[in-house]
């Protein structure tokens, strides 16, 4: 399936040879429905302004913490129902993540996509499992892929009959506790064929911090955000929380949501002259 075919599957009647990038934004997890119902209810009414499609984002559970004692979800069943609760109720496209073969058909009966994290990436079994749902496959580079080594993952949904695939850049490792982003990965992955989305909250992480909660530098979310939309790239995920400070998980580089209208906006100025240039 073409890029823009996958494009208008989700979302209806709008044209990506002119218009905006698309975005996936949302908080982390699903904390509880309110504030999953307070970010979707903005992040839709900035877009509806700003006419970027939204697929809203949230995981319904965390299985990659690094404490035993983080926190990991409210409860699979419950947060995938809240999920639905949007997708329906504000006519939203959801995205969640999952984490193994057995969560893909679970997770399908409520969402849109079905994202694979970026370290399992290469997970046979889960690429498989996804692919066969049917559901658009978002794939996450892992931090130890290059852009071309990502083919592989690709063609393991493919050989599963579906071609329904999207593909994130979220940095690649820089020792042990830093991210970079090498910008020339967007038009490497591109050339496979589907739409290519830059992560610019997880990209900005700092992981592996000795006090065993996860760093990062929110206040470099827009120089990475214009850099991408610069390069080209389909689409923006980013996440987002009205109180990150209190958000219980990766709060240290999500966006406050106060500051997503402006940098939304000042994004579609820019793709608006990148566009003809």
């Amino acid at each position: 399936m073409k890029k823009n075919e996958i494009l208008s599957s989700l979302f209806k009647d709008f044209d990506f040879e002119n218009g905006n990038f698309f975005l996936l934004a949302g908080p982390c997890v699903v904390e509880s429905e309110n504030l999953v119902f307070e970010v979707a209810g903005k992040v839709r009414e900035i877009c509806s302004v700003l006419q970027i499609p939204l697929v809203f984002k949230a995981s319904y559970r965390k299985a990659n913490r690094s404490r035993v004692d983080s926190f990991s979800g409210i409860g699979d069943v419950q947060a995938l129902e809240i999920l639905a609760k949007v997708r329906k109720q504000l006519g939203l496209v959801i995205v969640t993540d999952i984490h193994s073969a057995e969560e893909a058909d679970l997770a399908a009966g409520f969402v849109d996509i079905l994202q694979i994290p970026a370290f399992l990436c290469r997970q046979t079994d889960l690429l498989i499992a996804a692919a066969k749902t049917g559901k658009v496959v978002n794939i996450k580079k892992g931090q130890f892929m290059s852009a071309e080594a990502m083919k592989f993952s690709v063609d393991k949904v493919i050989d599963s009959g579906n071609d329904r695939i999207m593909l994130t850049e979220r940095g690649t490792m820089f020792g042990y506790q830093d991210l970079v982003v090498d910008f020339r990965s967007i038009p490497v992955m591109q050339k496979i064929g589907y739409p290519v989305i830059l992560d610019i909250t997880h990209s900005l992480k700092q992981p592996n911090q000795s006090t065993g909660v996860t760093g990062g530098n929110p206040e470099l979310i827009e120089t990475i955000a214009r850099a991408g939309i610069a390069t080209g790239v389909d689409g923006i995920f980013l996440e987002t929380h009205p109180h990150p400070e209190k958000a219980l998980s990766d709060g240290a580089n999500m966006l406050n949501l106060s500051r997503l209208e402006g940098l939304l906006t000042r994004l579609v100025r820019l793709h608006q002259t990148v566009r003809h240039l």
